[in-house]
């Protein structure tokens, strides 16, 4: 069965990895992995090369992004992926396409396959994020799929809805926590020391408001404002924002708060799915509003300090304290999860053998 699996950015990859890893070594796949959008820029890391050392048989690479994040660039870019992929369609066959998630990147490629009646299996279907326009690219992709992958029942019964069927929904889970049962992370000492961070950390990771664009700029000065105030107790760590409209507002006050404070702020462009699950099973607590948040911080244990409305509208587990973009209630909040000290409860989005759920329904829908 010949598989090609769509790969924006490193943030799917990383959650795709505990299937491709077992896709790879079973013989009746025949898996060629699409590799786009910001895996190929190296403003955000270059992650193709880590892409290519996992060392798959066949890697297509197509190159759409435009270098600007303001609107006309974002809208530029999806059509270019679109008519790039138009190309790569008439070119090349495949049983299953696998995409995931609420990319614009991914938006565009689907709409591009809808013609050539592409068969696309879908990951995190049905979820609600009303801070995003990802809200709506995510539901683009769930009408054009033919099998839905879900990580929570309620998500489910929103692509029941969305497509009007009841067939081809699967409630697998999150694909990104299938290694949690046995996952160990890196030694200590030597993951602090690779990246030069210290003890007692938080983790922090941002991506601009896309619904309101222009908001952004506040919303980045507030967050330069709350942790330059919680640098002075705690190290932090940032990971870098990734090719969302006016994201560079973000990267210029980050990059404004390391050089203000550059022994107390560590920037990271790029962890990779094991450091990064490494820096948050280390951390104190996590800060921003990244679905990592969301969907992983608590089988880490981890509280998190979930900001602004970007993931607004998912289910959240007992881990999470929400908090608008107002730096001194984002102090207030961290000083308050950090009392708490370890999350001891449940990961809603955590379900057991997932990559093995998703590849039996795969087979069975051959």
């Amino acid at each position: 069965m010949k598989i090609g699996v769509l790969t924006s950015s490193r943030a799917d990859y990383g959650i795709y990895l505990p299937l491709l890893n077992k896709l790879k070594i079973d013989s009746f796949f025949n898996l060629e992995i699409i590799a786009f959008g910001t895996h190929l820029s190296t403003s955000h890391g270059y992650t193709i090369d880590q892409v290519i050392k996992d060392g798959y048989t066949v890697i297509h690479e197509i190159s759409s992004l435009i270098s600007n994040d303001n609107e006309q660039s974002i809208a530029s870019s999806y059509g270019l992926t679109t008519l790039k992929f138009a190309d790569f369609w008439s070119q090349n066959n495949y049983d299953l396409v696998l995409c995931l998630g609420d990319r614009f990147e991914m938006s565009a490629v689907v709409q591009s396959s809808i013609p050539f009646g592409i068969k696309l299996a879908h990951f995190h279907g049905g979820e609600t994020t009303l801070g995003a326009i990802d809200n709506i690219y995510r539901h683009q992709i769930t009408l054009a799929s033919k099998i839905h992958f879900t990580a929570t029942e309620i998500f489910a019964s929103k692509v029941k809805e969305l497509t009007n069927q009841e067939n081809n929904i699967f409630n697998v889970g999150s694909l990104s926590l299938d290694d949690m049962p046995n996952y160990e992370p890196i030694e200590k000492s030597s993951f602090l020391e690779k990246y030069g961070i210290n003890e007692d950390y938080v983790l922090v990771t941002f991506h601009p408001e896309t619904v309101s664009p222009q908001e952004n700029i506040k919303y980045a000065l507030e967050i330069k404002e709350s942790l330059a105030q919680i640098s002075k107790n705690l190290y932090v760590v940032i990971t870098m924002p990734n090719a969302d409209t006016l994201g560079s507002v973000f990267r210029t006050e980050i990059e404004k708060l390391k050089k203000e404070n550059s022994d107390r702020i560590i920037l990271i462009e790029n962890f990779g799915k094991m450091n990064y699950f490494s820096a948050m099973y280390y951390s104190k607590l996590l800060i921003g509003n990244t679905s990592s948040g969301i969907l992983e911080a608590a089988s880490f244990n981890k509280y998190v300090v979930n900001v602004g409305d970007r993931q607004k509208g998912r289910v959240q587990s007992s881990n999470i304290f929400n908090c608008s973009f107002d730096a001194d209630e984002i102090i207030f909040v961290t000083n308050e999860a950090i009392s708490k000290g370890e999350y001891i409860g449940e990961n809603v989005y955590f379900q057991k053998d997932v990559a093995l759920n998703i590849i039996k329904v795969i087979k069975n829908n051959k």
